[in-house]
């Protein structure tokens, strides 16, 4: 197929395929999904070879939200049956970042819900940071704690945090269609301020909203232009209790386009997939490794995901392997000249996820993946019984699944 040689090529050179290519990535048909895998495969090896990263999600402070986010399970007057708690102990976080760590995650994603941190906020994500970081060696840590004021990124940066997150989610045109306690602007100037501070920047998206393929388009381009240096993919989970709770309308197909996508516009980016991956993608799971090179072991913020030990085993029978702590996840011309120890550089400067796509309404079936029964799904139909709140790790005093 033309159109994919042609991405492949554009993808090799680093350069940005147009938005009818990008469209046309999202309009190809099931009979063309194996070729589309497999050429944007060949960009993700290009760039990333065989190795996947591992990331783990610790959720410092659970629900109490004031914003509206409408796909977000922690939103303001939500009635979801989520955990709820206020800020964890800096020794109660680094005892649930090592569950992560311990099962093979580089990267600890320090995740609180809220509009965004007040300064005792910072310095209470600090003394965590340290708290971790004085316990594992060479671990690489991401702070998402929403809209950032003025000082405070260069705060964290050098409280030891590497990257930041906030995810655009949506295209521009739809964003207020999803949330109104904020603007898609207020998330385009947080990205900036953890660039301008030299943190390494993680922004990504939602899919699934009921969004259009040109805003699919639309949010990579602008992820494109920001430049960040990981982009997660989340998938959403329509949790019972949010506005989107009857947004099912993504199929395993639909998502392996969308990453395909993402891949070809951000080739040499670490493309993560995020919140949503066992529901959605769902027995798919090992075809997208092929896609991203990144993603979140065990459970999100709010709900849980497949078992950490399946998540090994699917990378080890895909032909994957896991990214050791000593190896530096983006290319070379990436990393150059940043201080961030392997976490990547914005080109002229500067995980997780806040109260929305990385964890908030994501997750997975508490066993795993997908169960067996005597009935065979409907493309499309609600998967309810995949979506299982999350009740042990942080928060509780059950072990976390890592």
């Amino acid at each position: 197929m033309d159109l994919l040689n042609t991405l492949v090529d554009k993808g090799l050179r680093r350069e940005l395929p147009t938005r009818e290519e990008a469209l046309a990535v999202l309009a190809t048909s099931d009979d063309d999904l194996l070729d589309v895998v497999a050429a944007a495969g060949k960009v993700r090896r290009h760039w990333f070879g065989r190795r996947v990263k591992l990331n783990y999600l610790v959720n410092l402070k659970s629900g109490l939200c004031p914003e509206d986010c409408s796909y977000c399970s922690q939103r303001l007057g939500s009635d979801t049956g989520i955990l709820k708690y206020t800020w964890l102990k800096p020794d109660e976080a680094s005892q649930a970042a090592a569950a992560g760590l311990a099962g093979g995650a580089k990267r600890v994603c320090l995740v609180a819900s809220g509009r965004g941190p007040t300064d005792r906020d910072v310095d209470r994500v600090a003394g965590t940071i340290k708290a971790i970081k004085d316990q594992n060696e060479g671990v690489e840590v991401c702070a998402c704690l929403g809209l950032l004021s003025d000082g405070q990124a260069e705060r964290l940066r050098e409280a030891g945090a590497d990257a930041y997150n906030h995810n655009l989610n949506t295209s521009e045109g739809t964003y207020a269609d999803i949330t109104t306690t904020h603007t898609y602007a207020d998330r385009v100037d947080t990205v900036n301020k953890a660039h301008a501070a030299g943190l390494s920047a993680c922004s990504g998206l939602i899919a699934g909203m009921g969004e259009s393929d040109e805003d699919l388009v639309d949010v990579v381009f602008s992820l494109r232009a920001l430049d960040p240096d990981s982009v997660p993919v989340n998938f959403l989970i329509p949790v019972e209790g949010t506005p989107l709770a009857k947004e099912w309308n993504l199929t395993p197909q639909r998502c392996l386009r969308i990453l395909a996508m993402v891949r070809f516009v951000c080739p040499d980016v670490e493309v993560r997939i995020a919140g949503g991956r066992e529901v959605h993608l769902r027995t798919m799971q090992p075809l997208a490794l092929n896609l991203a090179n990144s993603i979140f072991l065990g459970d999100y913020l709010t709900t849980e995901g497949q078992a950490g030990k399946a998540d090994l085993e699917m990378i080890a029978d895909a032909g994957f392997e896991v990214e050791g702590a000593g190896e530096v996840t983006l290319p070379e011309h990436r990393v150059a000249g940043t201080a961030a120890g392997g976490c990547g550089s914005h080109a002229s400067a500067g995980c997780g996820s806040h109260e929305d796509a990385e964890g908030a309404g994501c997750g997975s079936h508490a066993g795993g993946g997908v169960c067996g029964t005597a009935e065979v799904p409907v493309a499309n139909e609600a998967r309810t019984d995949l979506v299982a709140v999350r009740r042990r790790g942080a928060g509780t005093d059950l072990a976390p699944n890592a």
